[in-house]
């Protein structure tokens, strides 16, 4: 007997329960009814003469994902072969570090125009361009670091902290100032100058290349000696960014010593100051940056009050209190003034870089 909702003659063979249902698994699904190959035409398209029932569709609709995921496989496979082969073979890698160049220095005596003012040390100061000058390394101020094109910030600090460490080191070291050691210099430089340095030790001239004044402030010990230990600094420091592998630093500093002579005892008033203008330009790649060391390309120098006739090379030669030049220079030169001057070998100290006279006492 039918059930309720069948129709009298039961439920036709081949729908949902009738029968064995043979295409119950299939299911036409939006992507199956869009893949099909054949489509029926409507029945509108099959009204004409000669229409057929069903018509083909373009099969390429069923290749286009698998082919763009091909296409797109192979395109990453290519990019990463022309990656591993540039990154090998590319001409264009970064430059390796190229070796340092060679020093170029040049000594300028600054010779006085009447006896060396001598004195009580503090006194000289207070009298001096050098009064209001820090003691020390202290007068070595850093400027702000701010990063480059092709260099951060930190890279920046590090050649400005190198560039004042080579100045410590070789312009206020008690060690290096009197001739006894140059371990504290030598062990900044960049290995590629060593070799010009020791020769610039071991055997000065004054040929632009080989004083040992172009790398560090000397004194000779059988000379001269400090007078007061706080020696007088003021200058400036700024960067630049010369390349993707190099930075660049150039320093203007004016050191002022108090000396007196080595074979006497200390005296208050056999003291004079000695000035010593010091134009550096150092050089940085990465590697010195790493390894805290310095490129030193090029060093001018003034120093006085010095005889023209001196030979500055190997240690500068002051003239200390009450002595005088034996000779005279082109017009008078002031280390404390900024910007490059026009003295060649030997220049006249401007009578102001001295320090001024003392007051007259009052009379009684």
């Amino acid at each position: 007997m039918a059930g309720r909702g069948d129709p009298p003659e039961g439920t036709p063979e081949g729908l949902p329960g009738g029968g064995e249902d043979e295409y119950g698994s299939v299911v036409f699904d939006e992507s199956f009814v869009r893949a099909a190959r054949l489509q029926e035409f409507s029945a509108r398209e099959r009204m004409g003469d000669h229409a057929r029932a069903v018509r083909s569709r373009p099969g390429w609709r069923v290749w286009t994902g698998a082919k763009q995921a091909v296409l797109l496989v192979l395109l990453i496979a290519v990019a990463f072969g022309t990656a591993i082969y540039m990154g090998v073979r590319h001409p264009y890698q970064p430059a390796p570090a190229q070796p340092a160049e060679a020093l170029r220095s040049m000594v300028i005596p600054l010779a006085p125009q009447g006896p060396v003012p001598g004195g009580d040390p503090a006194r000289l100061y207070a009298r001096s361009p050098a009064a209001e000058y820090r003691s020390g390394g202290a007068g070595i101020t850093l400027p702000a670091a701010r990063p480059t094109r092709n260099f951060s910030e930190s890279q920046v600090m590090t050649a400005l902290t190198i560039a004042k460490d080579y100045l410590v080191d070789s312009s206020l070291d008690p060690a290096v100032l009197n001739g006894t050691s140059t371990r504290p210099v030598r062990a900044l430089l960049d290995p590629d100058q060593i070799e010009q340095f020791d020769r610039s030790v071991d055997a000065p001239t004054n040929d632009g290349r080989h004083a040992a004044t172009g790398w560090l402030v000397r004194f000779d010990p059988a000379k001269t000696k400090l007078a007061d230990p706080e020696i007088r600094v003021h200058g400036t420091l700024r960067v630049t960014d010369a390349g993707p592998n190099t930075l660049e630093v150039a320093s203007d500093h004016t050191f002022t010593y108090a000396l007196q002579p080595a074979d006497t005892a200390p005296r208050v008033n056999d003291a004079s100051l000695f000035t010593v203008r010091r134009e550096l330009h150092f050089r940085f790649d990465r590697d010195d940056l790493r390894t805290h060391r310095a490129e030193l390309l090029s060093s001018y120098t003034q120093a006085g009050p010095m005889a023209c006739a001196a030979d500055p090379s190997g240690a500068l030669e002051p003239l200390l209190a009450g002595q005088r030049a034996t000779g005279t220079g082109p017009a008078g030169t002031d280390p404390y003034q900024t910007g490059r001057t026009a003295a060649a070998f030997c220049g006249s100290l401007a009578p102001g870089a001295q320090p001024a006279a003392a007051p007259a006492q009052p009379t009684t």
